[in-house]
């Protein structure tokens, strides 16, 4: 089913309750390849205008529905107000699936072994959903229930999604750890430093991929808040990350294995973004 607007697409959804919504469909197939859903009908979003724009506000990016990942990723503007958008999305799959899938549709999905959903969460993103009762906007630590599980309603459609923008002085970098480039992360990370006016450390917080169900934020302020990022200690941030993560073992990789490496990408990741040069540097 092809709609001409979001309205006569909630509208589909709404007369045929086991349809799927379709955008770039990468995130989507998989699941029904591995029978995950079994939907009756596909509600295709290509049609419906305006959902493939990136917007770049003073407090916010936000990205459409249809935005790919590779129209994202080659955005320069977007880069400039927020790095942490590239640092991960160059980390997404391979080159034909960026240029297919959506960056809305990756977190809709709420794969926890995506990088997106832990992107909206460390940038305390904003998902702006679309219903038969008109509009409504769900913070991104609300919006994940679980594994492949999100607050939407099953006749509710994700219109955009914001990112906030990061304060003055913050640093980013994102590291991630698969068997092959492009492939699932056994762990990944996004690191957020936000220095004072004399350099030292302010805030400090984490996010991570594919060591939890639901992508949260590690605060690690209280430990990292006044030191030189230029010769700061990361090993002391080892035992926070580490309470903080519960992963499960799988056919990949063991819980205990995927909580070294996350600790590990942590502490590498904070490094980096003390370190980093403009490209991940917000002015």
């Amino acid at each position: 089913m092809s709609p001409d607007s979001l309205d006569e697409a909630v509208a589909m959804l709404r007369e045929h309750p086991e349809a799927k919504v379709l955008a770039g469909g990468q995130s989507l197939i998989p699941v029904l390849s591995m029978r995950l859903a079994r939907p009756t009908h596909l509600v295709d979003l290509a049609g419906i205008p305006g959902l493939d724009r990136i917007e770049v506000r003073d407090d916010c990016v936000r990205v459409g529905a249809l935005v790919r990942h590779a129209q994202l990723l080659a955005d320069d503007e977007a880069y400039a107000a927020l790095p942490l958008l590239r640092q991960a999305l160059s980390n997404v799959a391979h080159p034909a699936i960026r240029n297919r899938g959506t960056t809305v549709g990756s977190i809709a999905h709420a794969d926890a072994a995506g990088e997106m959903p832990s992107i909206l969460v460390v940038t305390d993103g904003v998902v702006e959903v679309v219903g038969p009762n008109g509009r409504r906007e769900i913070a991104g630590t609300d919006f994940f229930a679980g594994a492949l599980e999100t607050a939407l309603e099953h006749d509710e459609i994700v219109e955009a999604v914001r990112f906030g923008r990061f304060p003055a002085r913050t640093r980013t970098a994102f590291l991630e750890s698969a068997r092959r480039h492009g492939d699932y992360a056994l762990a990944g990370v996004a690191a957020v430093l936000t220095l004072d006016e004399i350099g030292r450390i302010a805030s400090a917080r984490a996010a991570f991929v594919s060591v939890t169900d639901v992508p949260g934020v590690v605060d690690l302020t209280d430990i990292l808040s006044g030191m030189d990022p230029d010769s700061a200690d990361w090993s002391v941030i080892d035992e926070p990350v580490q309470a903080a993560l519960a992963p499960e073992s799988d056919i990949h990789a063991d819980a205990d294995y995927r909580r070294m490496l996350a600790g590990e990408l942590a502490r590498r990741a904070f490094a980096a973004a003390a370190g980093a040069t403009h490209g991940g540097t917000h002015a």
